[in-house]
């Protein structure tokens, strides 16, 4: 017996929408993809040659900042949004 079967995702989801409510699930995956976007743009910046982040220590220590600062910005608003 498949556990991925469509069945049975079905009810899954139907589980995940009564413990969480609609809006909640709507959020999580606009946060989801703003994070994946954030992602992918930073790869980007990173592949280019001169690029500012592959400046000294006192750089890499700003960018451990902002993304300590997003992740604190996006657990805020999960923990907001129950």
């Amino acid at each position: 017996m498949d556990i991925f079967s469509l069945p049975h995702l079905i009810i899954l989801l139907l589980i995940v929408m009564a413990l969480f409510g609609t809006s909640k699930i709507k959020n999580i995956g606009g946060d989801l993809g703003s994070a994946i976007k954030s992602f992918r743009q930073a790869m980007k910046e990173e592949e280019q040659p001169g690029s500012p982040k592959t400046a000294g220590p006192a750089t890499k220590a700003l960018e451990h900042d902002a993304e300590a600062e997003a992740g604190e910005a996006i657990a805020k608003s999960l923990h907001t949004k129950s």
